[in-house]
């Protein structure tokens, strides 16, 4: 099997596992459920093991499967790794890449990131400009910069996306909140409770649960502010003021510290979203630079990303 082809079946099979069905795994990759079942399939009669225990709605990883997926998980950052090391071994890069991204996602992640990837590439430059809104979120800058990160939803086919990690969603508040309204029992009890929410741009899956089988959206019935911005949420959260829908890439440090508190999480994180965090750049061949950035970007940040990893032993406890 080529490099390129262990990469994907990898990446597929620790999608399946991560989601918790086919259908959830094949929308990250441009594959159908059936195809996506196929290629498990052929994975398991390669391995000789059942890697998922199937049932009608969703499919649960096997003590083999989990084995696997732990070493699948270092297999691949390797892989990745490896070919960037190829790639800047093969000339030695240089020159500027730039970059645009939201601020909150930069300031925690991506600066500390390409903080690391300047000191392993010391011929490269990066200009990184981080915007507080959702402004050119949609890469109308593309060509006066390289690349922009999006968190959420495509919508323009014109630009080349390449997935950097998945997005999660949480329900949290602060234990000083919860032993004065009490907790939760189930969503349905939300609009008996304060929330924070966005102001006018709502990510589209906020708020949006899963109940009788079908995504309803449910929300607290007072919300105590409203913001167009991720972090004024999440600094209301911590003062008490009621429930937030946040991303774990803003929260994990607070959950893992006790300072919010994951509501329904007792099973482990909700599934992704099916949008998640990516690098946008024009169709065309992207430059040297850019694909060593953005393979250093995809081994930082996935298939798992740190701050979901950091959490998959923690949750349930609040």
């Amino acid at each position: 099997m080529n490099p390129d082809a262990l990469t994907e079946q990898l990446a597929l099979f620790l999608d399946v596992m991560d989601a918790g069905s086919f259908s959830a795994a094949a929308r990250r990759h441009p594959l159908t459920p059936s195809a996506v079942a196929r290629r498990i399939d052929s994975l398991e009669r390669a391995l000789g093991s059942s890697l998922f225990v199937r049932s009608t709605h969703a499919v649960r990883a096997t003590p083999a499967g989990l084995a696997f997926a732990e070493r699948a998980r270092r297999i691949l950052a390797e892989l990745r790794l490896a070919r960037a090391e190829a790639v800047s071994l093969s000339s030695a890069p240089e020159g500027l890449i730039r970059i645009d991204a939201p601020a909150p996602f930069g300031r925690r992640h991506l600066a500390p990131a390409i903080a690391e990837f300047l000191v392993t590439y010391p011929g490269l430059d990066v200009q990184l400009r981080l915007i507080d809104s959702f402004i050119d979120m949609e890469g109308e800058h593309l060509g006066q910069v390289d690349l922009v990160l999006r968190i959420g939803p495509l919508a323009d086919t014109r630009l080349v996306a390449t997935p950097l990690a998945p997005l999660v969603r949480v329900l949290c508040a602060s234990p000083d909140y919860l032993k004065r309204r009490g907790i939760p029992r189930s969503v349905r009890e939300l609009p008996e409770h304060d929330g924070l929410d966005w102001d006018a741009l709502a990510p589209p899956y906020a708020w949006r649960f899963e109940v009788d089988g079908r995504l309803q959206s449910i929300r607290p019935g007072r919300m105590r502010m409203t913001a167009n911005n991720a972090e004024t949420l999440l600094f209301s959260a911590l003062a008490g003021l009621g429930i937030a829908h946040l991303p774990t890439w803003l929260i994990s440090d607070y959950l893992v510290r006790g300072e919010l508190v994951p509501l329904f999480c007792e099973n482990g994180l909700p599934p992704p979203e099916p949008s998640g965090i990516y690098a946008l750049r024009l169709e065309g061949e992207a430059s040297s630079r850019s694909r060593l950035l953005l393979e250093f970007l995809k081994s930082r940040f996935g298939p798992v990303p740190p701050w979901d990893l950091a959490l998959q032993s923690g949750l349930g406890r609040g």
